[in-house]
């Protein structure tokens, strides 16, 4: 891209990689016996809980997802579970890999993903729990920057950790 452009998007912090995997418990197995990081959150995204549009087309697709905090940077492990979605076909067409950084915080998803598309950057999927506490967004910046940039709104993720929020509150959060 030869071209100058430009959003009103400020970054202040990306403290999240996305890895796409074939097997999450294997992949975690590898973290811990390659790393030594044996300290996962884990959850499973479903149609139930969460709504999905991919290529803007509602889709219901499932996934398996890992998190763990290394300092300050999130590591997110994404197995694929069911129907087509930007992960599955990150693992046909790339194999296992890192998938993103994120996570860009926005006030108004709907307005970043506006910005984005008009300076050339498609979104590609975007996904939300029903109840509307958290949302985020994936955005084709590859031919700027070199990968897929994830934006979100709501709840970080990173409280998870931080505020060391139990499961079992994050599920009565998401089916309120």
């Amino acid at each position: 891209m030869t071209e100058q452009l430009t959003t009103n998007i400020k970054v202040t912090d990306l403290f999240q990689v996305g890895i796409v995997v074939r097997d999450l418990e294997e992949s975690m197995e590898r973290y811990k016996s390659l790393l030594g990081i044996e300290c996962w959150r884990i959850h499973e995204i479903t149609p139930e809980t969460n709504q999905f549009t991919y290529y803007g087309k509602p889709v219901e697709h499932s996934f398996k997802a890992a998190f763990t905090m290394l300092g300050k940077l999130m590591i997110e492990l994404l197995e694929p579970v069911e129907g087509d979605s930007i992960y599955r076909d990150f693992l046909n067409e790339k194999g296992e890999g890192i998938h993103h950084l994120g996570h860009v915080r926005v006030d108004d998803l709907d307005q970043a993903l506006q910005e984005l598309e008009e300076a050339g950057f498609p979104c590609i999927e975007t996904g939300g729990d029903r109840a509307g506490f958290h949302s985020w967004a994936y955005v084709d910046t590859t031919p700027a920057l070199g990968y897929i940039l994830e934006l979100s709104a709501g709840f970080d993720p990173r409280d998870l950790f931080e505020k060391n929020i139990s499961d079992e509150e994050l599920r009565e959060k998401l089916e309120a």
